[in-house]
């Protein structure tokens, strides 16, 4: 079964940072996204890709070592975003 998310994920990645040469369902969900030969991606894809993801699930990434935690695959992005929008306990 899909996981929705990741699959937006994954298409908000590849149209976001241009990745022409990489469909969506061909990224694996836990596959390293920086640091990876496969993607090339650097700190300037990185803040793309945050100023993306803020705009389009209303959070803020704050720091860098967040947006390191935060993207460290699509797995992990998601369960970022998860975490974040659930919110903290009362």
């Amino acid at each position: 079964m899909s996981d929705p998310l990741i699959s937006r994920l994954k298409i908000l990645i590849v149209e976001t940072l241009r990745l022409d040469d990489i469909r969506p369902e061909d990224i694996p969900d836990d596959e390293p996204l920086f640091g990876s030969t496969r993607f090339g991606l650097d700190s300037v894809d990185a803040l793309e890709l945050v100023v993306r993801l803020e705009r389009e699930f209303g959070l803020k990434i704050s720091s860098s070592e967040e947006s390191r935690q935060a993207l460290v695959s699509v797995a992990g992005l998601a369960a970022f975003i998860r975490a974040r929008q659930s919110g903290p306990a009362s």
